[in-house]
Order: structure tokens, then sequence, then C-alpha cells
């Protein structure tokens, strides 16, 4: 071997001490490799197919789940509160209802629900500042337990905004477009699901339009009308208190102080109007049957005022004793003057707030019964008006009628327009669709050949490695022993000649 051969020596020590070296030689090991280079690329090229043909055969058989990223943005999320103020499930878009207005929107079988609501899974996303802070925290509460850390812990509390949704389709027996256009359909829809859930409610036009104004009395009419107008009142005043931007809507092309008014003007001229010709004119389709109304509606509200003037009473009682919040300012540190500041507490504002709502509730109240008085006492003392009056009447209450359903219906259209575009404007939003195009699919593939393609190259490459330093091993073991046994006949025969001598 020659001399300015680069060798790798490995020393085996045997029980007796003996020694045996065995020499490996990088030239020897560098020619083994490219003498297997070629099987070796060539192997490694057939592993490549293999693992690729692998994955798609399985990432067609299994159908690995489908991707979307949603997010939501109204007050309280953070917090895991609905926009009701209860707790929030983000699992509601999974809702059989959303699923089943998903699935009619693109006529296919409504049989799929329950095998599609099965494979819908959600996974929250909590931003890194988040985890960072959750982990510093919990690193101090876990070596020193230190109770301030714990808080912070408390405080670091976060809801998911952001939810990863997955659909696995294997079950459902859905080719890869219709699973795409299905679960698409399932996000797109939970847009209108939680508009209808947390925006308008569709209840209150049906309670406003529920009863038949025809199945009453022309005096128990006018009251079925006042009600309806003061629920659709209070809802439109609720909106408009809620609303900072002056909401004008483009549907409608109404604000909600426009409605207000609307509803008013309604309220005080034409109902008004109606009540006053039943009460001058005397109109009553019954009047013992009128009468007898007139006499409970009137006993039952004088329980009901006693009732709102003994808690009236209770309030004020409360309010007078109330002890408020005291605010001790000291002197600015020259004397020990000091001074002390009484302040509403949020019980006392609370308790104002509930007293001047029964006030008004007792004046309402104390109202009514003196107008069911006055329509006993006429009923009693006048003749019941004329057939043309009740014409009239019947004709105005049906006008009434139209106005308040059309009303309820630009009020349904404002209060719609203005929760999707202004308070729920980012709400909810499909921020990443699912997809599955051809570059998803290699996406796929290339993600499921990984580890196959890692395991079989590293045998193979082992393999090569391990094949190629055996080889050398023999090789330099043959030449180490036929260069000992040169050796040692060649010192045989200088002996030889060495004992002629």
């Amino acid at each position: 071997m020659e001399q300015d051969n680069r060798n790798i020596n490995i020393m085996i020590k045997n029980d007796e001490e003996e020694k045996e070296e065995i020499v490996l030689s990088f030239s020897t090991l560098l020619k083994k490799l490219k003498k297997y280079l070629l099987l070796w690329i060539v192997i490694a090229v057939f592993c490549v197919v293999a693992a690729f043909g692998y994955a798609g055969v399985t990432t067609h058989v299994k159908k690995p789940s489908l991707s979307a990223l949603i997010s939501f943005s109204f007050d309280g999320i953070e917090k895991g509160v609905d926009p009701a103020g209860k707790d929030f499930d983000p699992y509601s878009i999974k809702n059989p209802a959303v699923i089943e207005s998903a699935l009619t929107s693109l006529n296919m079988d409504l049989g799929l629900i329950d095998s599609i609501r099965q494979g819908i899974t959600l996974r929250g996303r909590r931003p890194k500042d988040i985890i960072d802070r959750y982990t510093v925290y919990n690193s101090i509460l876990e070596q020193n337990g230190n109770i301030t850390a714990a808080d912070r812990i408390l405080e670091v509390s976060y809801f998911p905004t952001q939810y990863e949704v997955y659909f696995n389709y294997t079950d459902t027996g859905l080719i890869d477009d219709d699973a795409v256009a299905i679960f698409n359909a399932v996000l797109d829809e939970y847009n209108n699901y939680f508009y209808k859930t947390y925006g308008y409610n569709e209840s209150l036009g049906n309670a406003v339009i529920a009863v038949d104004y025809n199945d009453y009395d022309y005096s128990e009419a006018v009251e079925v009308f006042s009600d309806s107008i003061n629920t659709l009142k209070k809802y439109v005043r609720q909106l408009q208190v809620e609303d900072q931007t002056r909401f004008r809507s483009s549907a409608t092309g109404y604000t909600f102080a426009d409605l207000y008014e609307s509803i008013n003007t309604i309220e005080t001229i034409d109902l008004d109007k109606i009540s006053s010709y039943v009460t001058v004119n005397n109109l009553t389709k019954d009047k013992e049957t009128a009468l007898a109304y007139y006499e409970y509606r009137i006993k039952a509200l004088t329980r009901l005022k006693s009732q709102y003037e003994e808690q009236l009473k209770s309030y004020n009682e409360s309010i007078e004793s109330y002890q408020k919040d005291e605010i001790i300012i000291f002197g600015n540190g020259t004397d020990d003057t000091k001074t002390q500041s009484t302040v509403a507490s949020e019980q006392y504002d609370k308790m104002i707030d509930e007293k001047n709502q029964l006030v008004n509730s007792l004046a309402e109240t104390k109202q009514l019964i003196n107008y069911y008085k006055e329509r006993q006492e006429a009923l009693r003392n006048n003749p019941v008006g004329s057939s043309d009056k009740f014409t009239k009447v019947d004709a105005e209450l049906a006008s009434l009628n139209a106005k308040i359903n059309n009303l309820i219906e630009v009020v349904s259209d404002t209060s719609e327009d203005y929760y999707i575009n202004v308070t729920f404007k980012n709400a909810y939003t499909v921020l990443a669709p699912a997809t599955n195009t051809t570059t998803d699919k290699v996406s796929r593939i290339i993600e499921n050949a990984k580890f196959p393609l890692v395991v079989l190259e590293g045998v193979v490459l082992m393999l090569y490695f391990a094949i190629a330093f055996i080889e050398t091993i023999v090789a330099d073991s043959k030449k180490r022993k036929a260069l000992a046994e040169s050796k040692k006949l060649s010192e045989e025969k200088e002996k030889e000649e060495s004992d002629k001598e």
C-alpha cells in the first residue's frame, strides 16, 4: 500500500492482549462507492417513484380532510361571549340547519346532513403574543409558585377568534369536487345563520302580526294595534340608541330616527283617531261583553297599580337609606386636612334606573285605568253607534293594519341591512375557503410522500454505504494478506540464502 494513502485505523483488542489492526483505505472506499453509485442512483429514483405512487394512491383512497380558515370579530368574542351575552359556541357552524341550507342551495340529498356534521371539526388559533405571555407566566408559576403569575395566567385566558375548520368526507361517499362545494356552502350559509341568530329578530315581526284584529271588538282591536306599535317602537328605539353612525339603509333609505318618527305618526294620528272615533261613537260588536271586559281590566289594572305603588315605595326607602361610596381626599402634604366626597355607585345607579322604569309603568297603568273607566261609563250611558259608523271604522282598521305590516317589513329590511353592514360587518369572515385545485392535490401528495420517501431513501443510503464499507474491508484485507505472505516468503528466502552461506 502506498505511503501517501490516507487510512482509517480500527483497533480490536482481544482478552489475551493480542492486537489485530484493520486498515481501511479512503481510496479503496471511494472506488467502491463509485462502483455502486449508478446502482444507488437508480434505486433512489425508484424509491422516489414508489413513495409518490404510494402517496398518490393513499391520498385518493383516504381522501384527506379539506381545510378552511374562518374569523370572528365582535365585542366579547375574546372572552367567549356571543353578541347576545351568552357563551359563544363556535361549533354552531355545524348546526343541522346550516348544513340543510347548504345542501338545499346545491340541490343535493338532505340525507347527507348527519355524515357531513360528523365530518366537520374545528381547531382554534391563538395569537403568538398570547401564547408567549402564557408560557412565561406558567414557567414562573411552576418554578416558584408566584401568586401574581397565577393571576396573570387567568388574565391571559383568551378565547380564539380564528378557527381552522376541517371536513373529513371519507365516510360521506362524496367525490372531491362535491365535498369542496358543500363545505364552502356550509361556511357561507353560516353567515346567514349568524345574522338571523344575533341580528334582526324574526320572531318580532311574527309576534306583531300574529294576532288577527278582526277576532276582537273594536276597542280591543285598538289595544292589539297599540301593543304591536309599542313593541315595534321599543325595538327601533333600541337600535337607534345603539347606532352611533346614524346609519341610513341603502335598501330602504331610512334611518332608525326616521322609522321611529313614522311609528309615532301612526300611533298619534292613525291609531288615536280610530280610538277616539270608537269612543265617541260608542262602537262595539257586543255591548255586554265589552262592559264585562272593561270591568275585568279595571280590576286587574288596579291590582297592578297597587303592586307598582308598593314597589315604588320600597325603592324610595332603599334609595334614601342607601350608603353611597365615599372617596377621602387628603391634603397636599403640608397639613392633615382631608375632605370627603360621596359618589353614586353602580348599584345606586341601577336602583335609580329601576325606579324610573317603575314610575313609567305606574303612569301607563293609571292612564289605562282611566281609559277603561271612561269607555265603561260612555258605553253604559250612550247608545251604540249606527251601522255606517261600523263600516267606516272597519275600513280605518284595515288601512291601519296595512300600514303597520308595511312598517314591519321596512323595519325588518333596515335592521337587517344595519346588522350586516355595520354591527356584524366583519363579525364572521371566511378568510380562506376550501379548495381542491390540481396544485392542492399535488401538495397533499407531496406532503403524504415525505415520510415514506425519507424512510426509503435513508435505508437505501445506509445499505449503499454499508456495502461499500464491507467491500472495502474485504479488499484491503486481501491486499494485506497478500503483502504479508509476500513479505514472509521474502524473509524465508533470505533466511535460506543466509543459512547456505
